[in-house]
């Protein structure tokens, strides 16, 4: 344990804090590498000639990948520790990126957006704040997984209008070595900060008196203990409605309007620097309402909880076409009501997880959820990028998308409840 680490255990603020800060901040880094695409797609599609299709499959691939390598990462937390997890993720991302000025065919988009910086960032997905949440918070566990989550919103709200302006000022090549740079940055800080338990520095999980036992050393092979996981999820109800009401989750926020909503709005005569400002304010609102969603989640029953936000972001993703064809007031109304329940589900499915699986399982259980929600997202990410290219809009994925929520919060409803058992028929003696 380090000097500064010491000082800071025996402070009157819990180290537990401390480690949920330098979570956020990674966390916030990488999503601001993972909302870059969105404002990638116009100009490498001018400067290359690739279409929208062959450019949004790039983007399925590193929304695959992100979501695939949560249960993964959670095994290699257990083997290798969060700290070194991070580093290698960070390392890889900005390999990554540092290659993209050089690509000059589709091949190698997908490979280094899709695939490698898909993989990096993957390893820091919403696993992270789930496994740090679990390990270091007995109290108030749903507000500081709202507040991690939140982070993803955050994210959009620093980079995307900064990076917007430097590719119209100065080109994309220039913002994507900027934000390889800032993910390098983050690795002193969190070598410096990141401890794996509260036993580490002497202390109980915040909210709790005694030290927990020392874990089990983790044996075997990290990917083998993820597929284990896997299968005692698919035997189980409430994985799989938790798995579908995420990917529905994923195909209407980060697939759909995280990957598209610019590019529609370029499309509708909006500028480009103007229309990273609407996915800012939804960042904006996303803060407040995610970390509201976490304190409501320690309070209420979050299956009702899930049910409000999937139907409240089906209604407004039924009324995008229309705000689109009004006017820019119409958008920012859009994004407000939005922004309020772009990712609130996060903290409730986390709980709901928790609930059915037990908290040493949930991170690695979640991570599989978690797979579902990216799935969806490469769904939405390829397949409304084929549709503009086809039919020339993106009216369809949009209302496709709405549909869906709303089925959504209809499943929410069942988590957690024992199916109905067969009605029997008693033949009586005549």
């Amino acid at each position: 344990m380090s000097l500064l680490s010491s000082r800071l255990a025996r402070g009157r603020i819990h180290y537990g804090w401390y480690v949920a800060g330098i979570t956020f901040v990674t966390l916030l880094v990488a999503a601001g590498i993972r909302s870059m695409p969105s404002i990638l797609i116009v100009p490498v599609e001018q400067e290359f000639g690739w279409s929208r299709a062959t450019i949004s499959f790039a983007v399925a691939i590193n929304l695959v990948l992100y979501g695939l390598m949560g249960p993964f990462a959670a095994a290699l937390m257990d083997r290798l520790g969060i700290r070194t997890t991070i580093v290698t993720s960070l390392l890889l991302v900005a390999s990554g990126i540092a290659l993209t000025p050089l690509m000059t065919a589709p091949w190698q988009l997908v490979l280094l957006w899709g695939v490698v910086v898909g993989t990096g960032t993957g390893m820091t997905a919403l696993v992270l704040g789930a496994t740090v949440v679990n390990r270091w918070f007995g109290e108030r566990r749903g507000l500081v997984m709202g507040l991690l989550t939140a982070s993803t919103a955050t994210g959009q709200l620093l980079f995307l209008p900064l990076l917007a302006m430097i590719v119209q000022e100065v080109g994309w090549r220039t913002a994507v070595i900027g934000v390889g740079a800032v993910a390098l940055a983050v690795i002193p800080a969190v070598l410096l900060l990141m401890r794996e338990r509260p036993r580490d520095v002497g202390l109980a999980p915040f909210g709790r008196t005694e030290m927990e036992a020392p874990p089990p050393p983790s044996m075997g092979n990290p990917f083998g203990h993820a597929l284990g996981a896997l299968a005692e999820g698919v035997r189980s109800r409430d994985f799989w409605l938790l798995f579908g009401t995420f990917f529905i989750c994923g195909l209407s926020t980060n697939g759909l309007i995280g990957t598209h909503l610019i590019a529609a709005c370029i499309d509708a005569g909006i500028p480009e620097l103007r229309a990273a400002g609407l996915l800012a304010m939804m960042g904006i609102f996303d803060l407040v309402g995610t970390t509201l969603s976490g304190w409501l989640s320690d309070r209420y029953d979050n299956r009702y909880l899930l049910a409000w936000y999937y139907a409240l972001r089906g209604l407004s993703l039924l009324w995008l076409p229309f705000a689109l064809d009004l006017s820019f007031l119409g958008l920012s109304l859009f994004a407000v009501f939005y922004g309020l329940d772009w990712i609130a589900t996060v903290p409730p499915t986390v709980r709901l997880a928790t609930n059915a699986f037990g908290r040493d399982k949930a991170p690695m259980m979640f991570g599989w959820i978690f797979t579902g929600h990216q799935i969806g997202a490469a769904v939405a990410a390829f397949g409304a990028g084929a549709m503009r290219t086809v039919m020339d809009g993106y009216l369809e994925a949009f209302l496709l998308a709405g549909l869906a929520c709303l089925l959504a919060a209809g499943m929410s409803l069942m988590i957690g409840r024992a199916p109905a058992a067969p009605a029997r028929v008693v033949q009586e003696a005549a």
